[in-house]
């Protein structure tokens, strides 16, 4: 399947995303400084991937993507809290997102630390908000298993982990769980939290929940070959990176070409797992090979 069909979505459904993102966000007010400007700062850019993946999975179980634009943007300021985290100089200590000076760059430490917090918070409003256009008990579970996909035994507990990492050996062992909690896992519930919504049935839900993963896991792997052979230009943020802060990743794991066979194999994966979802197929096959070729 060509990346064509993925591409030509995510350019339709990205731009629903970016009015929808502003209406989220407070009033800003003097008092609180730079605060809001700081949070506006971190949403622009970036290819809504997770938010678009949710209005998708919406739409292969039959709900109008529409629908769930308040999920889609919690998604979205969730993944963009972890950049602004990522970045500061606790962490990667990393002056360039997205093309852009970072957060805590653009302003200053601590607005660009609770700007973020302020994202995940508002994240979680956005998630309520949904209650008002999907069945109550669906929204209650979406709720419960995005916080416990981006929690300690998430997304912050891959982070963590990938923090202890940079003092210890390549461990492919290590490099998975990393990459299954700290990418992989947000991308999954991405594909769950839309079917959820939509009333999916479990049998089904388990198949986009498998495919959500394998495509996580193949979206870390490019990353981790694109900061040995990527452009910074194309990318948006420095290259090298990971090898000069000893970070535990597959390149560095498997090597170079062993990271581009297991990437391909994943794609392969991910393509037959979606054979077998019931609609939107050309999407989800398409974006498998979109993710494994892409060059930003």
């Amino acid at each position: 399947m060509e990346p064509s069909v993925a591409r030509e979505a995510l350019a339709r459904d990205a731009p629903l995303l970016d009015p929808a993102l502003t209406e989220c966000l407070p009033e800003a007010d003097p008092r609180a400084g730079a605060l809001v400007d700081a949070m506006r700062h971190s949403l622009k850019g970036g290819k809504r991937l997770r938010g678009v993946i949710v209005m998708r999975s919406a739409a292969t179980f039959g709900l109008d993507p529409r629908t769930v634009l308040p999920s889609a943007c919690a998604f979205e300021m969730l993944h963009a809290a972890t950049l602004v985290h990522d970045d500061l100089p606790c962490i990667d200590d990393s002056d360039l997102r997205r093309g852009r000076p970072s957060c805590h760059v653009a302003f200053d430490e601590h607005t660009a630390l609770l700007a973020a917090d302020a994202l995940i918070i508002a994240a979680f409003e956005n998630l309520a908000r949904q209650d008002h256009d999907c069945v109550s008990a669906r929204v209650l579970r979406m709720v419960e298993e995005f916080a416990r996909l981006t929690g300690a035994a998430g997304l912050i507990g891959g982070e963590q982990a990938d923090i202890i990492g940079e003092d210890l050996p390549p461990d492919p062992d290590l490099v998975r769980y990393i990459h299954e909690n700290k990418t992989a896992k947000l991308i999954c519930a991405a594909c769950r939290t839309g079917a959820i919504l939509a009333g999916a049935p479990e049998r089904q839900l388990e198949t986009i929940s498998d495919y959500g993963m394998t495509l996580g896991l193949l979206f870390q792997i490019t990353d981790d070959i694109l900061d040995v052979v990527g452009d910074q230009e194309l990318l948006g943020k420095p290259t090298g990176a990971d090898a000069q802060a000893g970070k535990q990743t597959y390149p560095a794991a498997v090597g170079l070409e062993g990271a581009r066979l297991e990437a391909r194999r994943l794609a392969c994966r991910a393509v037959a797992i979606a054979a077998e979802l019931p609609a939107e197929v050309d999407f989800w096959q398409s974006l498998a090979e979109l993710v494994v070729s892409r060059e930003r």
